[in-house]
């Protein structure tokens, strides 16, 4: 989907109007935000296939938010939370991957995760797993086994042999011991990992205190190296970053999804710039080319007003926004409510084909297939 019209280029970005922060829980963030007009109407180039990807025996799909592409560029690996929202109890294989047909052709991690929500495939075909909760009191009571995991980012062979741990198992803390509710996982191209905490800090309007909102950088063999970010508004600062992808230059992307905004850095954690005008993102990919995809499975009118649900396709490099694709209908809205769902998780394939992980009242995964070829 090349050749955009100039006009789209020049009226998606940065459109500034007179908003005003609603002063409701969960919508206070940088006062730059609410300059950015919401980019609700943009063309949607997608047809959306719902329900992509039939699980092995009758198995329903669970909440999805962990999805990567294969690094084939064909396959689609996605972590499903074993039929339902956790883990906790099943003996099903949470990590699988899919065919272009969404036939499942492997799977892995049974007894391994409680909570995957997070994935990233590097150059060697690896599949990196943030497990990012550990069993509630309730599970472990019921589920004894559910106890000792969670808070941790796991790093499987393709054919799912566990090579690395990074976290205590079961236990939060900081780095470079533990972590605490991390929520995503990204590679770098000399193998450096990163990783993005917390998950609770998105909903925090207020420092309790010791809220905690970083990323850690680790080299590729799991020693760590440093970590940058706080919790907070300004620069540098997160309220739950939810997401990570590299450009081509190597510049981290972080989907603040607490701050309703992306935050870029480079590689030694220097801030470079702030964009507003994607969302409050859930998921972000950035393909090779630098087209980015950032969706949006929470904005409502409580949590992010004026704004859409939906997935927005833009430039990486200039971050001008080109498309929106909308909500799907449902009976119960997801994230905090409102009108509709979208996916959580996102990737594409080589051949311009999105996937969606779903997380609420549609589980599972969506697939946007473009109408026009690229």
């Amino acid at each position: 989907m090349r050749n955009r019209p100039a006009a789209l280029l020049t009226t998606a970005l940065l459109m500034l109007a007179a908003a005003s922060v609603v002063a409701q829980k969960g919508t206070s963030g940088p006062p730059e935000h609410a300059k950015v007009a919401p980019i609700n109407n943009l063309p949607n180039p997608y047809e959306t296939v719902r329900n992509f990807g039939v699980l092995p025996g009758g198995r329903k799909w669970g909440s999805v938010s962990a999805v990567a592409v294969d690094v084939d560029g064909k396959h689609i690996w996605a972590g499903d939370r074993c039929g339902s929202n956790s883990c906790a109890g099943s003996d099903v294989n949470p990590i699988v991957k899919l065919d272009p047909s969404g036939k499942v052709v492997a799977s892995f991690g049974a007894g391994l995760i409680m909570w995957p929500h997070g994935m990233d495939v590097d150059k060697q075909g690896n599949v990196w797993v943030v497990d990012a909760r550990s069993a509630t009191p309730a599970e472990v009571s019921k589920f004894p086994n559910a106890a000792g995991k969670g808070h941790t980012v796991l790093k499987f062979s393709p054919q799912g042999k566990l090579l690395l741990t990074l976290g205590t198992p079961g236990t939060a803390g900081a780095p470079p011991q533990a972590f605490s509710e991390p929520n995503d996982v990204v590679v770098a191209s000399d193998g450096s990992i990163f990783v993005a905490e917390s998950h609770g800090a998105q909903f925090l309007d207020q420092d309790p205190p010791n809220g905690i909102g970083r990323i850690s950088k680790f080299r590729a063999d799991g020693t760590f190296i440093k970590t940058f970010g706080s919790y907070g508004y300004g620069p540098g600062q997160f309220r739950g970053p939810h997401a990570l992808a590299f450009d081509s230059k190597g510049r981290l992307f972080v989907a603040d999804r607490g701050n309703r905004r992306i935050q870029i850095f480079d590689q030694e954690g220097k801030h470079l710039d702030t964009w507003y005008q994607f969302s409050r993102i859930s998921g972000l990919h950035i393909a090779a080319d630098d087209t980015l995809y950032a969706i949006d499975s929470e904005s409502d009118d409580n949590y992010n007003p004026g704004w859409r649900k939906g997935l927005r396709v833009g430039s990486a490099r200039t971050g001008e926004v080109w498309y929106f694709v909308p909500e799907h209908v449902s009976k119960q809205a997801s994230g905090m409510g409102g009108y509709g769902s979208m996916g959580e998780g996102v990737t594409v394939d080589a051949a311009g084909n999105v996937f969606a992980g779903e997380v609420g009242p549609i589980q599972g995964m969506t697939k946007f297939v473009p109408r026009l070829k690229r």
